[in-house]
């Protein structure tokens, strides 16, 4: 932001006087704040330590209100006993159709079928008596009195009125709510838990269930066996008569068309056409044979290739004959090495293997004729056996429709006969299952046994989760308040704790130095335009909280009039002071912390703002210094700037900020929401200021106020501090 008006040269002017001569108070505590950005942990556990009285007693009330409740109730022992489904019927007592069959395994919906059979009502009843739970208060509600609210509550249709149940509703009511059945999951096994106030009971009844829960499985097995050795025996007698008939039609037809039966159980007619039908097929293969051997032969010995037939190479002769032609190729080959080929001995080797190689042939062709003569031979065969079986079937077709119809005969026989040998053997299985005791699908694997110790209620599991849960809540709730307020929205993420931070720095400085409220010895008698000027300040309100004193003449000037326009704000409010120019020397004495890190430092994240705000020795006015010395000033153009302004306006009455001559400073930041005081130079001209100021007014200022002159150092005096 600058300003293109005319300026005087500027000079030092000494500040004379600034601090006070006595010893400053001393710093404010270096409380380090987590990095820009992050929710502050540290404050939110400060907090919970502030209000520790809101978690530690209501965690101490829930703690001795579960204690007691859990020591006021009846407690129950809990007794459990496992079934195991696992097929137990022995291979021996199987019906024999399954004896070599793989039994079923039983799916998950078998399983939860065995639970529902442990909860039905038969096997309730059964434990009932026979434990006489009908006779125990517990079980029965009339027994031990029915207390009048729930007579009561029975009357709004809240619960069941016991005196309008039958004594067995009310104690079927009350077993099962003491009953838990189940199956483990990925298994067969099915648990069976029951509660009591009498531990021993619930031992009892448990084991009770688990044995009535067998007892109705054989129980079950035994009828089914009785009722299909009734239904067998009935339907065994009509079946005798009816394979005696059958039996009876068979052989009287068999003696009227004489079809009488040979071995194997086939008609004399049927084995004869089966002998001459294999040896027909014998002949037949072997006049094949001979014949495909022969022409095999004789086709090697016109093609002149080697006779390499199995019958010509197993032939005794011709095996010599190979022996002996083998030996000449070989006394050959060997006097051909030294021998030339017209050499009488290579000649006379060479006639002898000639001599061979016929004998060879005509042996070869000896066999090939005595193979034909087999297949002539086989070929006589074959048409006397054809001869023979065309003469049997014509036998065997007069009596064909005969055969037919005693095969049907023999058939029924045999169905009824069957049948009946079926049901004889069921009978005998079913007659036999009724008089022993078949083992079950089912068998304990775990017993229920007597409980010292109590599963309802579960005393420290209830007063730990008690007394865990109000802690979390409390604690939750006092911390969740917290974060909600380092995050309010006119905050942002970045600087979401600031606010809580810059309070906690305010409250113990202002308690520190109490506002003067007489006469400040520190302002001169000279000051009534900066008097009138913070009355309308306070006047104004919340229009007045951010406040930019800004000049074209020298810098100090300008600070002087800022602190002592601060110094009379801070009479009736909290007020702070914003050093944005280069690090004022007058600022710096009047301060308790000279060495105080200031906005550059903030900026760069090295301090925090319980570090860069300090306090005016002699008033309740608190400053916030430029920085280190020499710190780059392109930090200001950071909106960080804004958020950190943001959050000083939310804890101070009044922010005013020492521009300057704001020719480095972003517009924005020092015209948002914010009332301008010019300090203009001593020797400039009425009409320049009037410009000026209604520039100002242009580029986003509320309102402009410009001062006749500036504060001097002199205006600032020494003197004791008033207290208020």
């Amino acid at each position: 932001m600058r300003f293109a008006f005319w300026r005087k040269g500027e000079g030092e002017i000494p500040v004379r006087n600034a601090a006070p001569a006595f010893e400053p108070t001393a710093p404010l505590t270096d409380t380090r704040s987590p990095e820009i950005g992050d929710i502050d942990l540290r404050e939110i556990w400060q907090t919970l330590k502030r209000k520790k009285r809101w978690v530690i007693i209501p965690t101490l009330c829930a703690f001795g209100l579960s204690l007691a409740v859990v020591n006021l109730v009846t407690p129950r022992y809990k007794s459990e006993a496992r079934i195991l489904i696992d097929g137990r019927e022995n291979i021996f007592l199987r019906p024999n159709g399954e004896r070599n069959e793989e039994r079923t395994a039983l799916d998950p919906e078998a399983v939860t079928s065995q639970v529902q059979l442990v909860l039905s009502r038969d096997l309730a009843r059964d434990v009932i008596k026979k434990n006489k739970l009908a006779e125990n208060p517990e079980f029965d509600p009339v027994l031990r009195g029915v207390s009048p609210l729930r007579s009561l509550l029975a009357l709004f249709g809240i619960g069941r009125d016991p005196f309008r149940m039958t004594p067995e509703e009310r104690v079927l009511d009350a077993y099962y709510q003491r009953l838990t059945a189940y199956a483990v999951d990925k298994s067969r096994v099915i648990v069976i838990e029951f509660q009591s106030r009498d531990p021993e009971l619930a031992a009892r009844v448990a084991n009770s269930i688990a044995d009535g829960y067998l007892v109705l499985q054989q129980s079950a097995r035994r009828e089914q066996a009785k009722t299909a050795g009734q239904w067998l025996s009935g339907e065994i007698d009509g079946l005798r008569k009816r394979v005696a008939d059958a039996e009876a039609h068979v052989e009287d037809f068999r003696s009227k068309s004489s079809l009488f039966i040979g071995t194997n159980n086939t008609t004399l007619s049927n084995q004869q056409l089966g002998e001459l039908n294999t040896q027909l097929n014998n002949a037949r293969a072997l006049k094949s044979d001979a014949e495909t051997k022969a022409r095999l032969i004789r086709e090697m010995l016109k093609s002149g290739k080697p006779i390499e037939a199995s019958e010509v190479l197993n032939s005794e002769l011709m095996r010599r004959l190979q022996e002996q032609r083998v030996t000449l190729r070989a006394q050959l080959a060997e006097q051909s090495s030294t021998l030339l080929s017209q050499h009488p001995r290579i000649k006379e080797l060479k006639a002898q293997l000639a001599d061979l190689d016929h004998q060879i042939r005509e042996e070869a062709g000896k066999i090939s004729r005595s193979l034909e003569n087999d297949a002539r031979i086989a070929s006589s065969r074959v048409d006397g056996l054809s001869n023979s079986l065309d003469h049997l079937k014509k036998q065997a077709t007069s009596s064909n429709g005969d055969d037919v119809k005693l095969r049907a005969l023999e058939r029924e026989a045999k169905a009824q006969r069957d049948l009946l040998e079926s049901y004889l053997a069921k009978y005998r299985e079913a007659t036999a299952r009724e008089n022993i005791d078949a083992p079950t699908d089912g068998r304990i694997i775990s017993r229920g046994i007597v409980s010292n110790t109590p599963a309802y209620p579960k005393k420290l599991p209830i007063v730990l989760i008690a007394t865990l849960a109000t802690l979390m809540l409390t604690a939750g709730y006092i911390a969740t308040g917290e974060l909600l307020r380092m995050t309010a929205p006119r905050a942002s993420a970045i600087f979401s704790s600031v606010p809580a931070r810059v309070a906690a720095v305010v409250a113990p400085a202002a308690a520190a130095a109490p506002v003067v409220r007489d006469t400040h010895p520190e302002l001169a008698v000279g000051v009534s335009e900066i008097d009138q000027l913070a009355t309308e300040l306070r006047a104004a309100g919340e229009a007045a909280r951010k406040i930019t004193i800004m000049g074209t003449g020298q810098n100090e000037t300008i600070t002087l009039t800022a602190l002592t326009l601060a110094r009379l704000l801070a009479r009736s409010a909290k007020v702070v002071l914003v050093d944005l120019s280069p690090s004022s020397p007058t600022l710096t004495a009047v301060s308790v912390d000279p060495a105080a890190p200031g906005l550059a430092d903030l900026m760069l994240g090295e301090a925090s703002f319980g570090q860069v705000i300090t306090r005016d020795r002699l008033s309740s006015v608190h400053i916030v210094g430029a920085g280190r010395s020499g710190a780059d000033r392109a930090l200001l153009q950071s909106p960080r700037l804004t958020l950190a302004l943001d959050a000083l306006l939310r804890v101070y009455d009044h922010v005013l900020l020492d521009a300057g001559t704001a020719t480095d400073l972003p517009a924005r930041l020092l015209t948002e929401n914010a009332r301008a005081i010019l300090v203009p130079d001593p020797s400039m001209p009425s009409e320049a200021r009037a410009r000026m100021s209604e520039q100002l007014q242009a580029i986003g200022f509320a309102s402009v106020t410009v001062l006749e002159r500036p504060s001097q150092p002199s205006d600032i005096q020494t003197g004791p501090r008033v207290a208020a």
